[in-house]
């Protein structure tokens, strides 16, 4: 039985020499009970209410129990929803500081039925042992991050054993790092790991969360993704720290798999509702709902400050670089709106390890004010959606979009220009998982999101995406032609900017969602990556990009370009060389960027028109321009391909 025992230092389950100590928090619930089940986890042994309670921290601790032990929480309390208690003892409640779990979560209405037991439903929580803390490596500032989903970029690679695809483990293949560390990936971003739950409309359509952003709690990892735990986590940050890689995790800090008021009781629910999500002032049964997921977690109170720490903790104890932050605008979210000094901010950037981590933001939730590109607190990075948004419509051909192109392959000095915050501050990308591949970019003209049972209706609406002139797949040479070419400059543009560059996995050989900008959903082998159908060129030529960038030091500086300086480090030219006047921007399809600095000076000269240009770069004395990089041959020196981007270096002569 349990006993008496001082206040653990840690909540959840902490293994000493006398057994296990729980703590549990739960401000409004009258008593919590301890659930303890068998080996296999299909009985339950023991339901023992926990016997001390300190402030809101309910505590005991179990005599001669080991590592291994699986058990569950019940939690008593009330049940006024109007007030925002949803306490229900009928249901078991996972550990929120549980490290791991025995089996996958699985959505299923009883979990969302007042009164009904759940034991048969919920994953058991599993006491692991303490895995001492490791070194974390690559924590330099990123300079490739290479964003993937574990489960479809493994499943149908032909070199990952069967038995292992889907896993994380199966990163860890030399043929997965290979790739990987041939493309000049610096970071590799992980799509969520924690243990997730579809969402509840999705099963009754026949499908199933591919993407991992409905967490159940946030220290487990889900174990269809982690067979082993945290074990396999740690592995795959040691293996690729030696291989010179970092590993970012996409944390989901946000909402949870328990949705809105009709969602399930499994977890934060069911121990305290009113604490740890966030409801209307005047009605405090009223959910807000800043996610779109139903309700947002009240990241501005103490205890769910802690649990976040505390989580951030455990991923970096497990050798883990840093993180990235989904719908990030949440973070600094309280009563009174959005600001740079909210607790968690200030928690993090206080924190001796946590301040050092990579920290990137997604910079918007769906909640009033929610889109905050630029206003991050330093040292975070973030999405740069205008980055992405500016080189889509340039490309497509919008008009007057030349500036907005020179201000984003600048380093977006617009956005991150205050606050001593550089170029470093952006995150570059065109394509990321959410939305169209890079290759659906320039083949769809308006998403095709029928295969996710909504009609259509989900999905970003305009993504300033274009398709050459047919929709969908074509056997047209000339078509099929005119998409790499599109897709080449693209990719030009974004390893040829400033700032950080970011490609989703499988974008370097081309692969497609059939259309789909929100397959979120599509958890099957026509999502999957498609190893076999891999453009191996294109894989090339992104790697060529990446040393490219890597070797020049004026294509990484963590400043932003002024044009000053004798000579200035930035000259914006037109074809025929001559400085482009303010008005003369909105009328440009391509032009010339000169740089300099460090004794070496480049252009980057970019083209947009279905015509070539013949190009006249500025005089450089004592030096001869060299092309080093084009996107798509050029028949001269002094040629500028239609719907092409090249790199010239200045060397000196002789």
């Amino acid at each position: 039985m349990l006993v008496s025992c001082k206040l653990p230092a840690r909540l959840g389950a902490t293994t000493g020499e006398d057994g296990i100590s729980f703590g549990v928090f739960s401000r409004h619930g009258k008593r919590v009970h301890l659930c303890l089940f068998d080996e296999t986890g299909a009985h339950e042994t023991a339901r023992l209410p926990l016997p001390c309670r300190t402030g809101d921290i309910h505590h005991g601790l179990l005599p001669g129990a080991v590592t291994g032990l699986r058990y569950g929480l019940r939690v008593e309390g009330p049940w006024r929803p109007e007030e925002g208690h949803r306490f229900d003892a009928s249901k078991l409640l996972i550990d929120p500081y549980a490290t791991r779990v025995d089996r996958p979560f699985r959505w299923d209405p009883r979990l969302a039925e007042h009164g009904v037991d759940t034991e048969d439903l919920v994953p058991r929580c599993i006491v692991g042992d303490a895995l001492p803390p490791q070194a974390t490596g690559c924590e330099e500032a990123p300079s490739f991050i290479y964003e993937l989903a574990v489960k479809s970029f493994t499943m149908r690679h032909p070199a990952v054993p069967q038995r292992i695809r889907g896993t994380l483990a199966a990163l860890c293949e030399p043929a997965i790092l290979d790739h990987i560390r041939g493309l000049g990936v610096s970071h590799v971003e992980l799509m969520p790991v924690a243990a997730w739950m579809d969402e509840r409309h999705l099963p009754p359509l026949g499908l199933a969360n591919a993407w991992g952003y409905n967490p159940v709690n946030f220290f487990a990892l889900d174990p269809r993704l982690a067979p082993g735990g945290a074990a396999d986590l740690r592995t795959l940050c040691e293996t690729y720290a030696q291989a010179g890689i970092g590993i970012i995790l996409d944390i989901v800090l946000n909402h949870t798999a328990e949705s809105d008021e009709f969602g399930a009781t499994i977890c934060l629910r069911g121990l305290d509702n009113a604490v740890y999500y966030r409801h209307a002032t005047d009605d405090p049964g009223l959910l807000i709902n800043d996610t779109g997921c139903g309700h947002t977690l009240a990241l501005d109170r103490a205890p769910v400050v802690g649990m976040a720490m505390d989580s951030l903790r455990h991923w970096r104890g497990l050798g883990v670089a840093g993180f990235r932050f989904d719908l990030g605008t949440v973070m600094g979210r309280s009563d009174t709106g959005y600001s740079q000094d909210a607790p968690l901010f200030a928690a993090i950037l206080q924190d001796p390890d946590l301040s050092r981590a990579i920290l990137i933001a997604e910079p918007w939730d769906i909640g009033p004010g929610g889109y905050r590109l630029g206003e991050f607190p330093a040292p975070f990075a973030e999405w740069n959606g205008r980055y992405r948004d500016d080189v889509r419509r340039f490309w497509r051909g919008d008009a007057g979009m030349a500036g907005a192109l020179a201000t984003r392959l600048a380093g977006s000095a617009d956005l991150f220009g205050e606050r001593h915050r550089g170029p470093q501050a952006s995150i570059n990308f065109i394509a990321a998982h959410d939305g169209f591949t890079l290759a659906d970019l320039v083949a769809y003209g308006s998403k095709h999101n029928e295969a996710n049972g909504e009609g259509n209706r989900d999905g970003d609406n305009e993504s300033h995406s274009w398709n050459n002139g047919v929709e969908g797949p074509s056997d047209d040479a000339g078509v099929r032609m005119a998409r790499d070419r599109d897709i080449r400059a693209l990719l030009a543009t974004l390893f040829l900017s400033r700032g950080i560059p970011m490609l989703t996995a499988g974008d370097e050989f081309g692969r497609t969602q059939h259309g789909n900008n929100n397959a979120y959903c599509q958890d099957n082998e026509a999502f999957w990556l498609d190893w076999q159908g891999a453009d191996a060129g294109l894989a090339d030529f992104v790697a060529t990009l990446a040393r490219l960038r890597a070797a020049s030091p004026l294509l990484t500086a963590e400043t932003f370009l002024t044009g000053a300086g004798d000579p200035p480090d930035a000259r914006w030219l037109k074809t025929e060389a001559t400085p482009v006047a303010d008005e003369e921007w909105s009328f440009l399809d391509a032009f010339c960027l000169a740089l300099g600095g460090g004794g070496e000076t480049l252009a980057i000269a970019l083209n947009r028109a279905h015509e070539p240009r013949v190009l006249v770069l500025p005089t450089a004395p004592g030096r001869l321009w060299q092309r080093l990089f084009t996107s798509v041959p050029a028949p001269s020196e002094r040629a500028l391909p239609a719907r092409s981007v090249s790199l010239f270096v200045a060397s000196a002569e002789g």
